[in-house]
């Protein structure tokens, strides 16, 4: 018998934990993930519709990073980690 699939999952329209999806149709946030570490299972909401990242080592890149490096550092349950691995 298949294994059903976890409800986060379907909700959010992603394939699997871990696994960052576009959301052109959500009028704030421009991608969503079902982050899994351990046990904990969380639907995150990350990254500001129409924004474009910066190349690696530019100015705007290093900036992001600088500013949101304690928010990064806390892991696959933080928005600014996926941003910080999409978006930038």
């Amino acid at each position: 018998m298949p294994k059903s699939k976890d409800p986060k999952l379907e909700r959010a329209g992603v394939s699997g934990y871990n696994k960052p999806k576009r959301t052109p149709n959500h009028p704030t946030k421009s991608h969503v993930v079902v982050a899994k570490e351990g046990d904990q299972v969380k639907t995150i909401r990350f990254g500001q519709q129409g924004v474009k990242g910066s190349p690696k080592g530019s100015a705007r890149n290093k900036a992001f990073k600088a500013r949101h490096a304690a928010n990064i550092k806390k892991g696959k349950m933080s928005a600014a980690y996926w941003s910080d691995r999409v978006k930038w």
